[in-house]
């Protein structure tokens, strides 16, 4: 094939099955780590910053942090897999993601933990998108769909299985929080091994090789300044301020400096006239929705249920297992579903309409809600997600050539995370401005005082009566955030209405007249 004049040479053959299964081993442990990095502090978050007496407003940027970094850097990480060997980036995702988790472990306040979440997001980032890439370049989409359920097992198990750890590792005393970001250490180093011996992949090789760092810089500039007013906005200063302008105008003139850069160079990080399609247009809209509402509404469940309802880091991990035992039966099924009938279109349809019901459920949940009724609706979302997330990605990849499957995949991957950071920001500072004022208004105190000097989310340094109300109040408050999500969640269903029926192709790449056009578009 060749691509703008620069010669590509390309492995396109198939793996067997044995080969995929051996190749898998050790991308699904990055994978796992990947998430575990996330989910195993999910329940512990209440009993970490309860401990660092921080805030709400620091609870939320623990998590948006990592997202952040993580967000911005995804389109980098994409481009490089498309000119460099894709083993020997993933590994180099790992080792950044150890040193960040080590960091995260040694943090003595909540400033310092943010700091390092911030640095560990880097390497997740790196692990999210590139896992995708390689094994879309090793398996046709016809078939990855059999794989789903490999996949899917990964993310339960991570999902289910990490916060059950993170909640056993603050209970048992002998261990404490910090345990929650060294324990992802040796797994990692056991996915860095596995990799090593188990992943073959031919090197894409190109002469003359340019990485657009002023385009990446640009996008990370761009979109880190618009999350941060998120975060801040309507808390630190007004919607209509002169720091609301400053920031808002700046990020939007970095972002079009961007695209002006992205338009310009001869290989840009972020592909423009791949993102543009009709098909990879809507997935990307899809994405950002879906991403917005399940990072943005998940990510508090755990806060729900410890704050909200009393429960301890191992039971609220325990009382999540509806969500990601959806997750793991939707993403199986769906998945071997779509690679027997090679039709993708009618399952993204239905994950983000039962996605959406599933956030409706939850909209309606207070600190009494039956636990069963809170079940069955985490359930219900957690079935929409695994019909959803990697079918968008999946769509995606099937629309593009080999030489650009990097972008592409991270461009979706990019957008799905941006989704989850904004949600994570806009839902934790409604949810943080929420709590505020019916805490103040409950205690008949001025708003910022209701607890003292004491964090409200360090329930044990409380008396009774107020941890009665301060249970009261997250438990009735985090329903809103729900709601949003739900609201969030409309757009992703009516960008997959718009999708074309997609029939998935047999082979790695794309045949020769159809990679010339795609890459002519």
């Amino acid at each position: 094939m060749v691509t703008k004049g620069r010669h590509v040479k390309i492995e396109t053959r198939a793996m067997g099955h044995r080969q995929v299964l051996e190749s898998l081993s050790g991308l699904l442990l990055a994978l796992f780590v990947a998430m575990v990095s996330s989910t195993v502090v999910s329940t512990a978050l209440p009993r970490i910053i309860g401990s660092l007496n921080g805030t709400q407003t620091q609870y939320t940027w623990v998590v948006t942090a990592t997202l952040l970094t993580a967000t911005a850097t995804t389109p980098l990480w994409g481009r490089l897999a498309d000119l460099f060997n894709k083993k020997t980036l993933v590994q180099a995702a790992i080792v950044i993601f150890v040193i960040g988790s080590l960091l995260a472990g040694f943090a003595q306040d909540t400033g310092q933990l943010i700091a390092a979440r911030a640095f560990q997001g880097l390497g997740v980032g790196g692990l999210q998108a590139l896992v995708q890439v390689v094994i879309a370049a090793i398996i046709p989409p016809r078939e990855r769909g059999r794989y789903n359920g490999y996949l899917g097992a990964v993310m339960a198990v991570a999902t289910v299985g990490g916060p059950l750890l993170g909640g056993l590792i603050v209970d048992v005393s002998w261990l404490g929080w910090r345990w929650c970001f060294w324990v992802a250490v040796p797994i990692a180093a056991l996915a860095f091994v596995v990799l090593q011996a188990t992943l073959k992949l031919e090197t894409v090789r190109r002469e003359n090789v340019k990485i657009d760092y002023l385009g990446a810089a640009l996008i990370a500039a761009g979109v880190s300044v618009l999350l941060v007013w998120v975060s801040f906005v309507g808390n630190s200063f007004d919607w209509i301020s002169w720091q609301s302008g400053t920031m808002v105008g700046g990020g939007l003139v970095l972002l079009a400096a961007a695209i002006a850069v992205e338009l310009r160079v001869e290989q840009p990080v972020v592909p423009l006239h791949i993102v543009v399609q009709r098909t990879p247009a809507l997935a990307i809209i899809a994405s950002l929705s879906v991403g917005m509402a399940m990072f943005g509404g998940a990510v508090f469940l755990g806060q729900y249920f410890q704050i909200g309802r009393g429960y301890s880091p191992t039971e609220a991990g325990l009382l999540t297992i509806p969500l990601m035992a959806g997750v793991l039966l939707s993403s199986t099924i769906s998945g071997r579903m779509i690679s027997r009938s090679g039709k993708i279109k009618p399952y993204i349809v239905s994950g983000t309409i039962i996605l959406v019901l599933g956030f409706l459920g939850l909209g309606f949940v207070d600190h009494a809600t039956a636990l069963w009724i809170v079940g069955i609706a985490m359930a219900v979302v957690g079935i929409g997600v695994g019909m959803t997330m990697q079918n968008l990605v999946l769509a995606v990849q099937n629309s593009v050539p080999l030489s650009e499957l990097g972008a592409a995949s991270a461009s979706v991957t990019f957008f799905r995370s941006l989704g989850g950071t904004i949600g994570v920001s806009v839902l934790g500072a409604v949810l943080a401005n929420r709590v505020t004022a019916d805490l103040s208004a409950a205690l008949h105190v001025p708003a910022g005082q209701s607890t003292g000097s004491t964090s409200a989310l360090n329930l044990s340094a409380l008396p009774p009566q107020v941890q009665t109300i301060v249970h009261t109040v997250y438990g009735d408050a985090t329903a809103h955030i729900f709601l949003i999500s739900a609201a969030v969640g409309v757009v992703g269903i009516i960008a997959a209405l718009l999708l074309k029926p997609i029939t998935l192709r047999t082979t790695i790449d794309l045949e020769k007249k159809e990679a010339d056009s795609a890459v002519a578009r």
